[in-house]
């Protein structure tokens, strides 16, 4: 047997004859091909990798992503490779969510020993369903009255700081946490999908909701308003238990497929990671309106130290500023109106909530709206009220009266005339209609003074001319007996001891 001595080869040598392993064998997939020399580009332009590539974050993206939310419920194995993953959830039954703490070390160091605050949101998948979300909310508080979309348990939830739920955002819940601790918070989703399809018959696909978390550091004002991280998945929501039975068809329906099927599809994860997202964007205001920072007013139940129960604790409500001061046509809306100027009335006639949704509308627009359109936008309640005002319905008052002043030159005419045997009749009187509404003295004489530019202290007492020239003192009871359109004319005699006078009605 001989024995071959090898020496030991230099690294160059080695490099050198893997570079020219790797050429021979980029060749050959070549030749296999039968497309001549290699070429990446065509590798690359495979659909595969155009999908990683897009997943991929660009160079001017490339920023920290301090948190990372963990909601602790299995995604459904009936989802394709390169979809975003489906969660389903039961209605009403508490769910966590982890918050978990992404940061490395030195990474945000500001945020060491602070709190932060996060806002959960359970708002529609479809884009269709976006644009409408705000009636599509209104219809769903005006069938479930009292009742929210999402809440947080806060017995089972640990770590949470001072949460809120604001009564007008029933989508809306949030509350402050230490990056530094243990967090977890239940919520409970009330609302189930197939209540916002469009046609309800049964068996219906339920339309998919998003869970968004938008995340807050503190300015240097104490407002919780600079965003440091969003992240969001998509659930559906069904009755109670029809989340676990919809997750069991899903996973018998996977078994049922070949394997060349199941590639196809990604598997079922024990828990959904929530994805980073855009945040969601802030309520456009009007000037004047409230602002949306922490501390703005809305029903609050904090969690006290030595227990978890919650304690109400309401807000002072917010002051009410009048921005009608200053403009013309505070009452009717008109055509010519601007979109700033529709923005005030409805704010002046209680429509703030709806100031969102008709941002870009200017007088026109809104007069143009029939009652059904504003019925679908608002809602039955809100939508009937605002077509009333915007068609300036007012209502009737209680009692209507029409009254004109008798005047010295005009009666000694007809005096006049009567001492001739002439006819009387043809005597020119021009009324005033009064309107009333509590049927009282002193409103009567708030309204003559008012009309006839005289102050209400001028007018000494009020009689009505009775049988045989009587003159009967009017008092409450009497204008409530009042027909309604009933005329009257009006003779004044000055009092004896002061500088007012007596009204008398005939």
């Amino acid at each position: 047997m001989a024995w071959a001595l090898k020496l030991p080869l230099s690294d160059e040598v080695i490099e050198s004859g893997l570079v020219q392993d790797f050429d021979a064998s980029l060749s050959g997939i070549g030749q296999e091909l039968g497309a001549g020399a290699y070429s990446m580009s065509d590798v690359l332009a495979l659909p595969i990798f155009k999908q990683e590539e897009s997943s991929l974050p660009s160079e001017n993206e490339n920023k920290i992503l301090p948190f990372q939310y963990v909601l602790c419920t299995a995604t459904s194995p009936a989802v394709k490779l390169h979809e975003e993953t489906l969660t389903y959830l039961n209605q009403g039954q508490s769910y966590e969510i982890r918050m978990l703490d992404n940061r490395k070390l030195g990474e945000l160091p500001e945020l060491n020993g602070k709190l932060v605050k996060s806002i959960f949101r359970v708002v529609f998948h479809d884009r269709r369903l976006q644009y409408t979300e705000h009636q599509q909310l209104e219809g769903w508080r005006w069938n479930r009255p009292g009742d929210r979309i999402l809440d947080i348990d806060v017995p089972m939830s640990v770590g949470i700081i001072d949460p809120r739920a604001n009564p007008t955002q029933l989508n809306t819940v949030e509350f402050l946490w230490d990056p530094a601790k243990r967090t977890s918070v239940f919520i409970q989703v009330h609302c189930i999908s197939t209540e916002f399809t469009m046609r309800k018959h049964g068996g219906e696909k339920g339309v998919p909701f998003r869970v968004q978390i938008d995340t807050f550091k503190e300015n240097d004002a104490g407002e919780y308003t600079e965003h440091l991280h969003s992240a969001s998945c998509q659930i559906k929501v069904f009755k109670p238990k029809g989340a676990d039975r919809k997750q069991k068809t899903d996973r018998e329906k996977m078994e049922k497929r070949t394997p060349q099927e199941k590639e196809k599809y990604q598997p079922s994860y024990e828990t959904t990671i929530l994805t980073e997202c855009s945040p969601w964007p802030e309520i456009t205001y009007v000037p004047n309106a409230p602002s949306p920072g922490f501390n703005s007013s809305h029903n609050s139940f904090t969690i006290g130290e030595g227990n978890g129960s919650p304690n109400h604790q309401p807000d002072p409500p917010a002051p009410i500023i009048d921005v009608s001061a200053g403009i013309p046509n505070a009452q009717n809306l008109l055509s010519t109106s601007t979109p700033q100027e529709a923005q005030q009335w409805l704010h002046r006639n209680r429509f703030a909530a709806f100031s969102r949704l008709f941002t870009n509308f200017s007088g026109a627009d809104l007069l143009k709206l029939t009652r059904d359109d504003v019925i679908q936008i608002c809602g039955p309640a809100d939508g009937i009220r605002l077509f009333n005002a915007l068609k300036g319905r007012v209502v009737r008052p209680r009692l209507t009266i029409y009254v004109c002043q008798e005047s010295q030159q005009l009666r000694e005419h007809q005096q006049q005339k009567h001492e001739n045997g002439e006819p009387g009749n043809g005597a020119f009187y021009v009324y005033h209609a009064i309107y009333l509404e509590e049927l009282t003295s002193l409103e009567l004489t708030e309204k003559l003074a008012q009309l006839f530019n005289i102050s209400p202290h001028q007018i000494n007492q009020i009689y009505k001319q009775g049988p045989t020239g009587i003159h009967v003192l009017i008092s409450d009871e009497m204008i409530h007996n009042f027909q309604d359109e009933s005329c009257f004319v009006l003779d004044t005699m000055k009092a004896e001891t002061s500088d007012s006078y007596h009204i008398i009605l005939k």
